[in-house]
Protein backbone atom coordinates (compact mmCIF):
# COMPACT_ATOMS: atom_id res chain seq x y z
CA UNK A 1 0.00 0.00 0.00
CA UNK A 2 2.70 2.49 0.95
CA UNK A 3 4.60 1.69 -2.23
CA UNK A 4 1.62 2.66 -4.42
CA UNK A 5 1.27 5.98 -2.64
CA UNK A 6 4.85 7.02 -3.28
CA UNK A 7 4.48 6.36 -7.04
CA UNK A 8 1.33 8.46 -7.49
CA UNK A 9 1.97 10.89 -10.35
CA UNK A 10 2.22 14.59 -9.53
CA UNK A 11 -0.25 16.65 -11.51
CA UNK A 12 0.60 20.34 -11.96
CA UNK A 13 -2.23 22.62 -13.06
CA UNK A 14 -1.15 25.83 -14.70
CA UNK A 15 -3.77 28.57 -15.06
CA UNK A 16 -3.72 30.15 -18.46
CA UNK A 17 -3.57 33.92 -18.20
CA UNK A 18 -6.04 35.68 -20.49
CA UNK A 19 -4.89 38.76 -22.39
CA UNK A 20 -6.21 42.13 -21.18
CA UNK A 21 -9.08 43.48 -23.23
CA UNK A 22 -8.48 46.59 -25.35
CA UNK A 23 -9.51 49.71 -23.41
CA UNK A 24 -10.73 51.61 -26.50
CA UNK A 25 -10.77 55.40 -27.02
CA UNK A 26 -13.57 56.43 -24.68
CA UNK A 27 -11.15 58.54 -22.64
CA UNK A 28 -10.28 60.49 -25.76
CA UNK A 29 -13.92 61.38 -26.27
CA UNK A 30 -14.20 62.62 -22.69
CA UNK A 31 -11.01 64.64 -23.04
CA UNK A 32 -12.21 66.18 -26.28
CA UNK A 33 -15.46 67.20 -24.62
CA UNK A 34 -13.51 68.80 -21.79
CA UNK A 35 -11.28 70.76 -24.17
CA UNK A 36 -14.30 71.90 -26.18
CA UNK A 37 -16.07 73.06 -23.03
CA UNK A 38 -12.99 75.02 -21.93
CA UNK A 39 -12.69 76.63 -25.35
CA UNK A 40 -16.35 77.64 -25.26
CA UNK A 41 -15.92 79.03 -21.75
CA UNK A 42 -12.96 81.21 -22.71
CA UNK A 43 -14.76 82.41 -25.86
CA UNK A 44 -17.73 83.46 -23.75
CA UNK A 45 -15.44 85.30 -21.33
CA UNK A 46 -13.70 86.97 -24.27
CA UNK A 47 -16.98 88.15 -25.77
CA UNK A 48 -18.29 89.39 -22.41
CA UNK A 49 -15.23 91.61 -22.15
CA UNK A 50 -16.16 93.43 -25.37
CA UNK A 51 -18.28 96.54 -25.60
CA UNK A 52 -21.91 96.21 -26.60
CA UNK A 53 -21.43 97.45 -30.17
CA UNK A 54 -18.78 94.79 -30.86
CA UNK A 55 -20.95 92.04 -29.39
CA UNK A 56 -23.83 93.14 -31.59
CA UNK A 57 -21.53 93.15 -34.62
CA UNK A 58 -20.46 89.57 -33.88
CA UNK A 59 -24.11 88.57 -33.47
CA UNK A 60 -24.89 90.21 -36.80
CA UNK A 61 -22.06 88.33 -38.50
CA UNK A 62 -23.37 84.93 -37.42
CA UNK A 63 -26.86 85.99 -38.55
CA UNK A 64 -25.70 87.27 -41.94
CA UNK A 65 -22.05 86.31 -42.59
CA UNK A 66 -22.21 87.33 -46.24
CA UNK A 67 -22.35 90.98 -45.28
CA UNK A 68 -18.96 90.83 -43.55
CA UNK A 69 -17.22 88.20 -45.63
CA UNK A 70 -16.88 90.50 -48.64
CA UNK A 71 -14.32 92.63 -46.86
CA UNK A 72 -11.84 89.80 -46.24
CA UNK A 73 -9.65 87.47 -48.24
CA UNK A 74 -10.51 83.94 -49.23
CA UNK A 75 -12.02 81.71 -46.59
CA UNK A 76 -15.33 80.85 -45.07
CA UNK A 77 -15.17 83.49 -42.34
CA UNK A 78 -13.11 86.48 -41.21
CA UNK A 79 -11.43 84.24 -38.62
CA UNK A 80 -10.05 81.97 -41.35
CA UNK A 81 -8.41 84.94 -43.05
CA UNK A 82 -6.14 85.47 -40.06
CA UNK A 83 -5.02 88.96 -39.11
CA UNK A 84 -4.34 90.09 -42.67
CA UNK A 85 -7.68 91.17 -44.14
CA UNK A 86 -7.79 92.55 -47.63
CA UNK A 87 -9.10 96.01 -48.44
CA UNK A 88 -12.20 96.50 -46.34
CA UNK A 89 -15.58 97.11 -47.87
CA UNK A 90 -16.66 100.30 -46.11
CA UNK A 91 -20.28 99.85 -47.12
CA UNK A 92 -20.43 96.35 -45.60
CA UNK A 93 -18.80 97.43 -42.35
CA UNK A 94 -21.09 100.45 -42.06
CA UNK A 95 -24.13 98.26 -42.68
CA UNK A 96 -23.15 95.86 -39.91
CA UNK A 97 -22.36 98.59 -37.39
CA UNK A 98 -25.51 100.51 -38.26
CA UNK A 99 -27.67 97.40 -37.84
CA UNK A 100 -26.10 96.65 -34.47
CA UNK A 101 -26.54 100.22 -33.26
CA UNK A 102 -30.13 100.41 -34.47
CA UNK A 103 -30.99 97.32 -32.44
CA UNK A 104 -29.22 98.70 -29.40
CA UNK A 105 -30.85 102.13 -29.72
CA UNK A 106 -34.30 100.59 -30.23
CA UNK A 107 -33.90 98.50 -27.07
CA UNK A 108 -32.80 101.50 -25.00
CA UNK A 109 -35.57 103.68 -26.46
CA UNK A 110 -38.18 101.14 -25.36
CA UNK A 111 -36.69 101.01 -21.86
CA UNK A 112 -36.68 104.81 -21.57
CA UNK A 113 -40.32 105.01 -22.63
CA UNK A 114 -41.27 102.43 -20.03
CA UNK A 115 -39.38 104.30 -17.29
CA UNK A 116 -41.01 107.60 -18.21
CA UNK A 117 -44.45 105.99 -18.31
CA UNK A 118 -43.93 104.44 -14.89
CA UNK A 119 -43.00 107.86 -13.46
CA UNK A 120 -45.91 109.69 -15.07
CA UNK A 121 -47.26 110.69 -11.67
CA UNK A 122 -44.08 112.67 -10.90
CA UNK A 123 -43.67 114.07 -14.41
CA UNK A 124 -47.15 115.56 -14.68
CA UNK A 125 -47.95 116.97 -18.12
CA UNK A 126 -44.41 116.61 -19.40
CA UNK A 127 -44.28 115.47 -23.01
CA UNK A 128 -41.51 113.20 -24.26
CA UNK A 129 -40.51 111.79 -27.60
CA UNK A 130 -38.01 108.92 -27.94
CA UNK A 131 -37.22 107.72 -31.43
CA UNK A 132 -34.46 106.19 -33.54
CA UNK A 133 -33.99 108.50 -36.53
CA UNK A 134 -31.61 108.44 -39.48
CA UNK A 135 -29.16 110.42 -37.34
CA UNK A 136 -29.31 108.26 -34.24
CA UNK A 137 -31.28 108.00 -31.01
CA UNK A 138 -33.11 111.25 -30.28
CA UNK A 139 -34.79 111.98 -26.94
CA UNK A 140 -36.79 115.19 -26.57
CA UNK A 141 -38.35 116.90 -23.56
CA UNK A 142 -41.10 119.01 -25.12
CA UNK A 143 -43.03 121.78 -23.43
CA UNK A 144 -46.80 121.52 -23.48
CA UNK A 145 -49.78 123.20 -21.92
CA UNK A 146 -48.67 126.41 -20.24
CA UNK A 147 -45.16 125.89 -21.58
CA UNK A 148 -43.46 125.94 -18.17
CA UNK A 149 -43.23 122.23 -17.40
CA UNK A 150 -39.46 121.97 -17.80
CA UNK A 151 -38.27 125.59 -17.62
CA UNK A 152 -40.03 128.82 -16.62
CA UNK A 153 -40.43 131.24 -19.49
CA UNK A 154 -37.20 133.09 -20.25
CA UNK A 155 -35.26 131.20 -17.58
CA UNK A 156 -32.62 128.45 -17.57
CA UNK A 157 -33.52 127.31 -14.03
CA UNK A 158 -35.01 123.87 -14.61
CA UNK A 159 -37.97 122.50 -12.70
CA UNK A 160 -38.00 119.30 -10.64
CA UNK A 161 -39.80 117.54 -13.52
CA UNK A 162 -36.83 118.24 -15.80
CA UNK A 163 -34.34 116.94 -13.27
CA UNK A 164 -36.30 113.74 -12.57
CA UNK A 165 -36.74 113.11 -16.29
CA UNK A 166 -33.06 113.56 -17.10
CA UNK A 167 -31.99 111.30 -14.22
CA UNK A 168 -34.30 108.51 -15.45
CA UNK A 169 -33.02 108.91 -18.99
CA UNK A 170 -29.37 108.98 -17.91
CA UNK A 171 -29.84 105.76 -15.97
CA UNK A 172 -30.81 103.96 -19.18
CA UNK A 173 -28.07 105.59 -21.26
CA UNK A 174 -25.34 104.29 -18.94
CA UNK A 175 -25.38 100.97 -20.81
CA UNK A 176 -24.39 102.65 -24.08
CA UNK A 177 -21.00 103.96 -25.14
CA UNK A 178 -22.28 106.41 -27.74
CA UNK A 179 -21.43 110.11 -27.39
CA UNK A 180 -24.22 112.49 -26.46
CA UNK A 181 -25.09 115.88 -27.94
CA UNK A 182 -27.41 118.12 -25.91
CA UNK A 183 -29.48 120.71 -27.77
CA UNK A 184 -31.56 123.59 -26.47
CA UNK A 185 -34.45 125.03 -28.49
CA UNK A 186 -36.67 128.06 -27.88
CA UNK A 187 -39.71 129.56 -29.54
CA UNK A 188 -39.60 132.69 -31.68
CA UNK A 189 -40.68 135.08 -28.93
CA UNK A 190 -37.88 137.65 -28.75
CA UNK A 191 -36.55 139.67 -25.84
CA UNK A 192 -36.86 143.42 -25.65
CA UNK A 193 -34.96 145.42 -28.23
CA UNK A 194 -31.21 145.77 -27.59
CA UNK A 195 -31.35 143.08 -24.88
CA UNK A 196 -27.97 141.59 -24.01
CA UNK A 197 -29.56 138.19 -23.28
CA UNK A 198 -31.30 136.56 -26.23
CA UNK A 199 -32.76 133.21 -27.24
CA UNK A 200 -29.26 132.13 -28.27
CA UNK A 201 -27.93 132.45 -24.73
CA UNK A 202 -31.14 131.04 -23.25
CA UNK A 203 -31.11 127.89 -25.39
CA UNK A 204 -27.40 127.35 -24.67
CA UNK A 205 -27.83 127.83 -20.92
CA UNK A 206 -30.72 125.37 -20.84
CA UNK A 207 -28.69 122.77 -22.75
CA UNK A 208 -25.76 123.25 -20.40
CA UNK A 209 -28.05 122.92 -17.37
CA UNK A 210 -29.26 119.60 -18.77
CA UNK A 211 -25.66 118.51 -19.30
CA UNK A 212 -24.83 119.16 -15.65
CA UNK A 213 -27.75 116.97 -14.50
CA UNK A 214 -26.65 114.18 -16.84
CA UNK A 215 -23.11 114.39 -15.49
CA UNK A 216 -24.36 114.22 -11.88
CA UNK A 217 -26.45 111.18 -12.84
CA UNK A 218 -23.38 109.25 -14.00
CA UNK A 219 -22.86 110.35 -17.61
CA UNK A 220 -19.62 112.10 -16.79
CA UNK A 221 -16.25 112.01 -18.51
CA UNK A 222 -16.43 112.35 -22.26
CA UNK A 223 -19.96 111.07 -22.80
CA UNK A 224 -21.42 114.51 -23.47
CA UNK A 225 -19.26 115.79 -26.30
CA UNK A 226 -21.18 118.90 -27.31
CA UNK A 227 -23.98 121.24 -26.34
CA UNK A 228 -25.86 123.31 -28.88
CA UNK A 229 -27.98 126.39 -28.41
CA UNK A 230 -30.20 126.54 -31.49
CA UNK A 231 -32.58 129.30 -30.39
CA UNK A 232 -35.60 129.27 -32.76
CA UNK A 233 -33.74 127.99 -35.84
CA UNK A 234 -35.27 124.49 -35.73
CA UNK A 235 -38.90 125.02 -34.80
CA UNK A 236 -40.89 121.91 -34.08
CA UNK A 237 -44.05 123.68 -35.21
CA UNK A 238 -42.99 126.17 -37.89
CA UNK A 239 -46.65 127.08 -38.54
CA UNK A 240 -46.82 128.55 -35.03
CA UNK A 241 -43.36 129.89 -34.07
CA UNK A 242 -44.53 130.95 -30.62
CA UNK A 243 -46.08 127.56 -29.70
CA UNK A 244 -44.90 126.03 -26.45
CA UNK A 245 -43.86 122.80 -28.20
CA UNK A 246 -41.03 124.68 -29.89
CA UNK A 247 -39.36 125.03 -26.48
CA UNK A 248 -37.59 121.75 -25.81
CA UNK A 249 -34.38 119.98 -24.81
CA UNK A 250 -33.03 117.33 -27.17
CA UNK A 251 -30.52 114.55 -26.49
CA UNK A 252 -28.95 113.05 -29.59
CA UNK A 253 -26.86 109.87 -29.62
CA UNK A 254 -25.54 109.84 -33.19
CA UNK A 255 -24.71 106.74 -35.15
CA UNK A 256 -20.98 106.08 -35.28
CA UNK A 257 -19.56 105.14 -38.67
CA UNK A 258 -16.13 103.52 -39.04
CA UNK A 259 -13.42 105.78 -40.45
CA UNK A 260 -13.18 105.59 -44.22
CA UNK A 261 -10.00 104.30 -45.81
CA UNK A 262 -9.99 107.46 -47.97
CA UNK A 263 -11.66 110.15 -45.87
CA UNK A 264 -13.12 112.98 -47.87
CA UNK A 265 -12.02 116.50 -46.99
CA UNK A 266 -14.34 118.30 -44.66
CA UNK A 267 -16.58 120.90 -46.19
CA UNK A 268 -18.71 123.64 -44.64
CA UNK A 269 -22.15 122.61 -43.52
CA UNK A 270 -24.72 123.10 -46.21
CA UNK A 271 -27.43 125.69 -45.53
CA UNK A 272 -30.58 124.30 -44.02
CA UNK A 273 -28.85 121.39 -42.26
CA UNK A 274 -28.82 121.01 -38.47
CA UNK A 275 -26.10 123.05 -36.86
CA UNK A 276 -26.30 126.09 -39.17
CA UNK A 277 -26.84 129.26 -37.25
CA UNK A 278 -26.44 127.38 -33.98
CA UNK A 279 -24.55 128.36 -30.89
CA UNK A 280 -22.18 125.55 -29.95
CA UNK A 281 -20.47 125.16 -26.61
CA UNK A 282 -17.62 122.73 -26.00
CA UNK A 283 -17.90 120.91 -22.67
CA UNK A 284 -14.80 121.09 -20.44
CA UNK A 285 -13.11 117.79 -19.43
CA UNK A 286 -14.32 115.99 -16.33
CA UNK A 287 -12.77 117.27 -13.13
CA UNK A 288 -12.00 120.62 -14.66
CA UNK A 289 -14.99 122.37 -13.15
CA UNK A 290 -18.00 123.89 -14.84
CA UNK A 291 -17.17 126.49 -17.44
CA UNK A 292 -19.51 128.98 -19.03
CA UNK A 293 -20.44 127.90 -22.56
CA UNK A 294 -18.40 129.59 -25.26
CA UNK A 295 -20.91 131.28 -27.54
CA UNK A 296 -19.80 131.48 -31.13
CA UNK A 297 -21.18 134.48 -33.00
CA UNK A 298 -23.20 133.64 -36.08
CA UNK A 299 -24.06 135.98 -38.92
CA UNK A 300 -27.82 135.43 -38.64
CA UNK A 301 -28.08 135.76 -34.84
CA UNK A 302 -30.67 138.28 -33.68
Amino acid sequence: MSKDVTKRPIIIKRAKKAAHAHHGGSWKVAYADFVTAMMAFFMVMWILGMDEATRKAIETYFTNPAGLKQGYGKGVSPLSAGNTPTKLNDAGIKMILRTAQEKSFARVAEQIQKRLESAKGELGSGKFEVAVTNRGLRIELIESGTGEVFFPRGSAAMTSVTRISLVLIADELLGLNSPIVVEGHTDAVIYAAHAQYTNWELSTDRANAARRVLADAGLSGGRVVEIRGLADRQLRNPNDPTASENRRISLLLPFSDPPSSNPAPTSPTAPGTPGVGSTTAVVPPAGGGTAKPVVKPTPDAP
